[in-house]
C-alpha cells in the first residue's frame, strides 16, 4: 500500500488538500441557492438548522467518502469494488454522476463567463432586462463559444495534474474568492435605497432579516420543510455522491489528520455560503424588499444586475468583482468534477493523465454541445416527476441531482454502515492515533439517520413527498 501511495498523484500537504476540496464544495449553489433558502426559511432560523445538520449529517457523509478514497487509494469508479467486490456497481454510478453534472455545468459556467466578460467590457446596463439571459441562451453561436472557453479553462487545470494543476490554481483562486466575498459582504451592509413609495431600506436591515430568526407563522410542517432545505443544501453543496471526495481523498497523504482536515473543509464551505448570504440578501432587500428574495437562480442572472445598475458607475465595478467571484467558484467545482472522471479512467484502464483527460473532455464537450442546443435547435419541454418542466439541461440536472446522487448516498451509507461496518472508516480516520470525538455520533448517523434523511431527499425529488 505504501508503494501505491508514493506512485499515486497526491497533494503536497494538508493545506493543499483542504483548499482544493473546499474549492470543490464551494460552487454556484453556495452563491445563489443558500441565500435564497435562508431568506425563505426564516433567516436565522435556517442558519441554526443548517449549522446543526452541518456538524452531524454533512460531517458524516463528507468524512466517509474522503476516508473511502484514502483507504482504497482508488478513484470513485474502482474504490467501491475494493471495499466490497459485490458493490463495484456503485463505482459506476459514482463515475456517471460527475459526467452528467459536468456536461451541463459547462453551459452554466459559460453563462457566468458571458456575464463576467460583459461587465469587463462595460455592458452591464444591457443585462438589466428581464429577458437578457433567455435571449442569450436562445442564440446558436455565443452560448457555445462561451461554453467551450469555460470547458477549456477546466481542461487546462486538470491536464496539469494534482499538485501543479488543481492544488496550485486552487491556492490562487480560493483566497481571491474569499477576499472578494468578504469585501462585497461588508460593502452591502452600508448601501441604502428609497423606493417610489418613499420607503427607505438599508443593507443593515437586510442583514438583520438574514441573521435574526423569524418564528412568525412557524408550524411543524414549515419547520420540517426548513430542515429538508438545509439537508438538501448540505448534500449538494459538499460535493457528496459526486465521486469528487473519493478522488481527492485518494490523493490525501496517510500522515494527514483526516478529521481535522474535514472540519476545516466543512467550516470553509459553510463560511462561504453564510458570507454569500451576507452579500446577497442585504443587497437584494435594499432594492427589491423581501419579494426580491423569491428569485431563486434568478438572483445571480436577473436580480443582481439590476442591483448593480442601481449603484451607478460604481455598480459596474461591483458587477465585475461579483461575477469574477462567481466564475472562480464555478471553476473550482468543475475542475473537481473533471478530475473525478479523469482519475476513474486512469485507475480503471491504466491510461496516462494526458490520454484520459483529453478523451473525456472531448466526449463531455460533445454532450455539452447537445445540451446547449437544447434551448434552440433541440428545444422541447418535459414535465418531470417532481412537477417541474424543463429542457435537456434540466433533465440532466434532475437525473444527476434528484435521482442518482441520493441513491449513491443511500447505498454508500448501507455499504459502510452495514456491510463493511463503520469500524473500517473509523480506523482510517484514526490511522495515526488521532482522536475522533464524534465517533459514536458518526456510527449512529451512518447507520440510521443519514440513510433516512437521504431517502427523504430522494422521495422529495421524485415528487412523492
Amino acid at each position: 500500500m505504501e508503494t501505491q501511495t508514493k506512485q499515486r498523484n497526491s497533494f503536497t500537504g494538508s493545506l493543499g488538500f483542504v483548499i482544493a476540496t473546499a474549492g470543490s464544495a464551494v460552487g454556484l449553489g453556495n452563491i445563489w441557492r443558500f441565500p435564497y433558502l435562508a431568506a425563505r426559511g426564516g433567516g436565522g432560523l435556517f442558519l441554526l438548522v443548517y449549522i446543526a445538520f452541518a456538524v452531524t449529517f454533512g460531517f458524516t457523509l463528507l468524512i466517509t467518502e474522503i476516508a473511502i478514497g484514502r483507504k482504497t487509494q482508488e478513484s470513485p469508479l474502482t474504490a467501491y469494488k475494493k471495499l466490497s467486490k459485490k458493490w463495484g456497481f456503485l463505482g459506476v454510478f459514482s463515475f456517471v454522476i460527475p459526467f452528467i453534472i459536468l456536461s451541463y455545468y459547462n453551459i452554466i459556467g459559460g453563462w457566468v463567463l458571458k456575464y463576467t466578460v460583459s461587465y469587463l467590457t462595460f455592458q452591464g446596463k444591457d443585462m438589466v432586462a428581464d429577458d437578457y439571459l433567455s435571449r442569450f441562451i436562445a442564440l446558436k453561436g455565443q452560448p457555445i463559444v462561451f461554453m467551450v472557453l469555460y470547458a477549456f479553462l477546466t481542461f487546462i487545470i486538470v491536464y496539469k495534474g494534482v499538485a501543479q494543476g488543481i492544488e496550485k490554481y486552487s491556492k490562487i483562486l480560493m483566497p481571491i474568492l474569499v477576499i472578494i466575498v468578504v469585501f462585497m459582504a461588508f460593502y452591502s451592509f452600508f448601501i441604502s435605497h428609497t423606493d417610489e413609495s418613499g420607503v427607505t431600506r438599508t443593507g443593515l436591515q437586510g442583514l438583520a432579516m438574514y441573521f435574526i430568526p423569524d418564528f412568525s407563522g412557524l408550524t411543524l410542517e414549515k419547520f420540517l420543510n426548513i430542515c429538508l432545505d438545509a439537508t438538501g443544501q448540505l448534500f449538494y453543496s459538499l460535493s457528496i455522491s459526486m465521486g469528487v471526495l473519493i478522488a481527492y481523498g485518494s490523493y490525501m497523504g496517510k500522515d494527514v489528520n483526516l478529521g481535522k482536515s474535514v472540519n476545516m473543509i466543512e467550516l470553509f464551505d459553510s463560511g462561504i455560503a453564510i458570507l454569500a448570504g451576507m452579500l446577497i440578501i442585504p443587497a437584494v432587500y435594499v432594492f427589491s424588499g423581501k419579494d426580491g428574495m423569491s428569485a431563486g437562480p434568478g438572483l445571480i442572472f436577473i436580480m443582481l444586475p439590476k442591483v448593480f445598475n442601481s449603484l451607478g458607475k460604481f455598480g459596474s465595478f461591483i458587477g465585475i468583482i461579483f461575477f469574477v467571484m462567481v466564475m472562480f467558484a464555478a471553476l473550482t467545482s468543475s475542475v473537481s468534477l473533471l478530475e473525478a472522471i479523469t482519475s476513474s479512467i486512469m485507475d480503471k484502464f491504466k491510461w496516462s493523465r494526458r490520454r484520459s483527460v483529453i478523451s473525456m473532455s472531448v466526449i463531455i464537450l460533445l454532450v455539452s454541445l447537445i445540451i446547449c442546443l437544447g434551448y434552440n435547435v433541440f428545444y422541447f419541454e418535459l414535465k418531470m416527476p417532481n412537477g417541474a418542466k424543463g429542457q435537456i439541461l434540466d433533465i440532466f440536472d434532475y437525473l444527476g441531482n434528484n435521482i442518482l446522487m441520493p441513491v449513491v448516498g443511500i447505498l454508500t451509507c448501507v455499504l459502510v454502515g452495514w456491510i463493511v461496518k463503520p469500524k473500517e472508516m473509523v480506523d482510517e480516520i484514526t490511522l495515526n492515533g488521532e482522536s475522533f470525538p464524534r465517533k459514536k455520533l458518526y456510527v449512529i448517523m451512518i447507520k440510521f439517520v443519514a440513510p433516512v434523511l437521504l431517502s427523504i431527499i430522494f422521495l422529495t425529488g421524485l415528487g412523492i413527498l
